[in-house]
């Protein structure tokens, strides 16, 4: 087994100055063809606009890893997603299962594993369990795991209050992520809570639905400002009129000038 040298050389290949900026394409499993247009729903197109940025990692789910990644690889490191569950189910009985293994993701050549738990949904215990056994594993190879932690479910009054994502972020802590992707809470102050319950955990901020340039810009600049290491984006980038120039601009947030 590789074990902690690897691990370390797999983190070295999804940050850059210690941040991170991914682009995700994970989105057709849970919400399906709604989020593409006739031109991004093939993911030739995103995976093009990813190769071609300031990227850290293009995460996927394993069918387009397997049918798509090899013409990319070198070019984007890839993040592969574990779990998975589609939006046909009420929402009040949310649960991810999994839908493919790290065996897979070292098989593929994956540089990281990316897996969602609805922390407060009647699930919870179901997923928490089910990747206890995927961090493990992920250990055993050297992997570096980036969990999707999101308070949703019947048990959870409101989502992306920072109580509710703080919660979540430290729960990420708790079981052991490298990396913990959460909702932005909508100021900089009430995100520091958020970076502060996670502590060695790092925090990165999902980009979130499709907004103006200027606001996807602005809230960059205050998760940023807050203590985060980055983010994980995708509608915001490859919905765009121009993908190329709003990842420029988003990565010199991120990054910096060089």
């Amino acid at each position: 087994m590789v074990g902690f040298a690897g691990h370390k050389t797999r983190m070295s290949r999804i940050t850059r100055k210690g941040k991170v900026l991914i682009c995700a394409m994970d989105q057709g499993i849970e919400h399906g063809p709604k989020d593409f247009n006739d031109k991004n729903i093939d993911p030739d197109y995103v995976l093009s606009v990813a190769s071609k940025g300031d990227f850290t990692g293009m995460v996927l789910h394993k069918g387009v890893a397997v049918k798509y990644m090899e013409n990319y690889a070198g070019k984007v490191p890839l993040i592969l997603k574990l779990n998975g569950r589609t939006n046909l189910v009420p929402k009040d009985e949310i649960y991810s299962s999994p839908v493919a293994s790290v065996r897979d993701a070292v098989a593929l050549g994956a540089d990281a594993i990316g897996y969602t738990i609805y922390v407060g949904s009647p699930t919870e215990a179901q997923m928490l369990h089910d990747f206890s056994i995927i961090e493990q594993e992920a250990r055993d190879y050297g992997m570096p795991a980036i969990v999707w932690a999101y308070p949703r479910g019947k048990y959870v009054a409101e989502e992306k209050s920072v109580e509710s994502v703080g919660y979540a972020a430290r729960v990420a802590l708790e079981i052991n992520a490298d990396i913990v992707k959460v909702n932005y809470t909508g100021s900089p102050d009430s995100f520091k809570k958020v970076v502060a319950a996670a502590q060695r955990t790092k925090v990165i901020s999902a980009g979130g639905s499709k907004q103006s340039d200027e606001d996807f810009i602005k809230m960059a600049k205050d998760v940023m400002s807050a203590g985060a290491i980055g983010f994980a984006v995708g509608r915001n980038v490859w919905q765009n009129q121009n993908p190329a120039k709003i990842t420029k601009e988003i990565a010199k947030v991120v990054f910096g000038s060089d």
